[in-house]
């Protein structure tokens, strides 16, 4: 059996593994196990990911904001590809959403009101008779996806981590304060630190590891892609229903992205799209947009999960020494992973950045555990 020693063994190389392996790598000795032959096949690898600052819970919020920096100018060397690109929200109601509308007028951060006349200027598909509300927020952004992943994967390799694919972990024992991870192959992997970042499978890591379970659930959620012609949509802002039924945006130039913003529970595997669910959002999107889709050109499907209050979960199992929860990410890991990776690297190191203090408690996994 082939032995490996190391500081801290991350298990899982999606965005939020990635991201927190690279930054703990930055003076120590890290592996990213992964079980699949490539990584973030799963979650990362599906997500087509738009930076909104209002987007999410509180944490998720507060961390979305500390990323922008590194997304917007990030280090030397890290990827030639531009990560930020400006894109904009807007936000359109039918008549029972608009109190939700206003509510995200008076709580979220850059959103302005607009006229339905205004909003149909930007989006002229946009059906005024199902449009009774309407707001813009400047402030969003497409996220390059691939090059953030492939950015904090080089960065690992670059500071001496090691990444190993096809490595699924089967046993998880922890003697004299040593974890030993044993994975596909019979390989050993050894380290005094496990950071549980398997996403979907995170419960199940967690109860190999001899942790108790938080209680993750992962949802579907799907996708497609439709040809709006004969709309130029090149420029338009990502469209959101005020009730999430269903969101579009820019795709390749030409093309539309259309989700019905489904959340089915499910579980840890390689989820697929299910036709009623694109059927449903192309239906939804129809209703507010004057567009006939003539066919799905692809769809596909991922699964985002989420904690029990729907928060991120970012720090040390409170009763199983050694063990850092990294999980729960939902919709919003690729928008927060500069900073979430921060934050778990620091929490790692005992050397916390004073700007995430106040996220390190909202996160804290121990609120998930009795008494």
């Amino acid at each position: 059996m082939d032995t490996h020693n190391f500081d801290v063994i991350v298990i899982g190389a999606g965005i939020v593994g990635a991201t927190t392996a690279s930054q703990i790598a930055d003076g120590r000795r890290v592996a990213l196990i992964e079980a699949e032959e490539a990584a973030g096949y799963h979650t990362t690898g599906r997500s087509a990911a738009v930076w909104l600052q209002n987007y999410g819970p509180a944490d998720a919020q507060a961390l979305t904001r500390a990323s922008r920096d590194f997304l917007t100018t990030p280090p030397a060397g890290f990827t030639e590809a531009q990560l930020f690109a400006r894109r904009g929200a807007m936000y359109v109601a039918s008549a029972p959403q608009e109190p939700a509308l206003r509510d995200l007028l008076r709580t979220g951060l850059g959103v302005r009101e607009i006229s339905p006349a205004e909003a149909r200027a930007i989006v002229p598909a946009l059906r005024l008779e199902a449009t009774v509300a309407a707001a813009y927020e400047d402030d969003a952004y497409d996220l390059d996806v691939a090059a953030i992943h492939q950015g904090f994967l080089g960065l690992l390799r670059r500071r001496g981590g090691t990444l190993a694919l096809r490595s699924r972990a089967g046993r998880i024992a922890r003697t004299s304060g040593i974890y030993e991870v044993e994975v596909t192959g019979g390989a050993l992997f050894r380290a005094p630190v496990v950071v549980n970042a398997a996403g979907a499978w995170g419960d199940e890591i967690a109860a190999l590891a001899g942790a108790r379970p938080i209680g993750l659930t992962p949802m579907r959620r799907t996708a497609c892609i439709i040809d709006p012609a004969p709309y130029d949509v090149e420029h338009w802002p990502m469209l959101n229903d005020m009730e999430e039924n269903w969101y579009c945006r820019p795709e390749a130039r030409t093309k539309l992205m259309v989700s019905p913003a489904d959340e089915t529970p499910s579980f840890a595997h390689d989820v697929q799209p299910e036709e009623i669910d694109v059927a449903i959002g192309i239906d939804n999107m129809q209703q507010a947009l004057a567009i006939e889709v003539r066919r799905i050109e692809r769809s596909w499907a991922g699964l985002r999960t989420f904690t029990p209050d729907r928060g991120l979960a970012i720090g040390f199992d409170p009763a199983l020494d050694g063990f850092f929860w990294c999980v729960g990410q939902g919709g919003y890991g690729i928008q927060t992973s500069p900073a979430a990776g921060r934050l778990a690297a620091g929490l790692i190191a005992g050397k916390l950045d004073t700007d995430l203090t106040d996220v390190a408690r909202m996160t804290d996994p121990a609120r998930f555990q009795p008494g």
